[in-house]
């Protein structure tokens, strides 16, 4: 109730408190539980947590695979991704339970037409610099950022003309979508993707001001422990970020007291498919011990 009340305010960070509170009560009722995961991913998509809100809309149909709620708000958040092809699915899914879903079918109808059209308007939507409010390609290159513009053939192939990011075999497509803007102060803001490997799960910053920090990202995105971390490592002040030189097949690990400027302007870091992508692990994990055996490291 108080979830509810701090929603119909707008107060959608002390919701999701509220929602997460009532949900560590563990009440045992699948169908209450399937709702406060609901109202939980639709306080997280206000924020602008789209990932975080997927995961609740994941749970919540896990418990309860007929909640339409639960359904749309997965298949919104997929569209706020830029993920078309899982947005249809969460649709059609959700048509199954009630064909005449108003806001199903038109967010079907929106989806297949945006993925039908996204690999003709990729390049427009990420490279063309001469279009209407795009930052030039000046802007990229005086700071010394190195741009890869061309996905690879196989990457085509797997992913529908979509970019992909491609690390030992852990995939992520949600780095399609978002693309880098110009703010009123000269300054960039670019779509950020960050990948757990140890859990095989993303997060997807849609805007991280060139100047910010990726510690001040992490006290925002860890302030309350994610659903996959039952070992609860991940905290914001354990966690050991890097980016991976493919061409050479080493690692940099990354300050976390670093701007995501710093980052990018490194000799060795390449922005593909206009989107940063950084790796996040917790501190002396086995995973980590494991992953980066034979790997030859750099301290930046």
């Amino acid at each position: 109730n108080e979830g509810n009340e701090y929603f119909k305010e707008k107060d959608y960070g002390r919701a999701v408190a509220a929602y997460s509170e009532a949900l560590r009560r563990r009440c045992g009722d699948a169908e209450l539980d399937a709702v406060l995961l609901t109202n939980r991913a639709a306080a997280h998509f206000h924020l602008g947590n789209y990932r975080s809100a997927l995961n609740d809309a994941i749970q919540a149909k896990k418990l309860k695979p007929t909640h339409l709620k639960a359904i749309i708000r997965g298949a919104l958040c997929h569209m706020e991704l830029k993920n078309f092809s899982e947005a249809i699915a969460w649709c059609e899914e959700g048509l199954q339970v009630d064909s005449k879903e108003k806001k199903l079918v038109e967010m079907r109808a929106k989806a297949d037409k945006l993925k039908v059209s996204m690999k003709a308007a990729w390049h427009l939507q990420c490279w063309d610099p001469w279009r209407e409010g795009a930052p030039s390609g000046f802007c990229v290159c005086e700071r010394n950022i190195k741009l890869v513009l061309e996905p690879s053939d196989e990457e085509e192939e797997v992913s529908d003309g979509l970019a992909e990011i491609s690390l030992d075999g852990f995939h992520s497509d949600s780095a399609t979508g978002a693309k880098v803007h110009l703010d009123a102060d000269g300054s960039l803001s670019w779509p950020v993707l960050f990948l757990y490997p140890e859990h095989e799960q993303t997060d997807f910053t849609v805007a991280f001001h060139e100047n910010s920090r990726f510690i001040d990202h992490l006290m925002v995105m860890f302030a309350e422990l994610p659903p996959w971390d039952l070992e609860k490592k991940y905290l914001p002040n354990n966690l050991e970020l890097y980016f991976e030189d493919e061409e050479r097949e080493e690692m940099y690990e990354v300050n976390p007291e670093y701007t995501l400027l710093q980052v990018l302007q490194h000799k060795r870091y390449f922005v593909k498919a206009g989107t940063p992508t950084v790796l996040v692990f917790a501190k002396r994990s086995p995973f980590s011990k494991k992953y980066f055996s034979g790997k030859k490291v750099h301290r930046l």
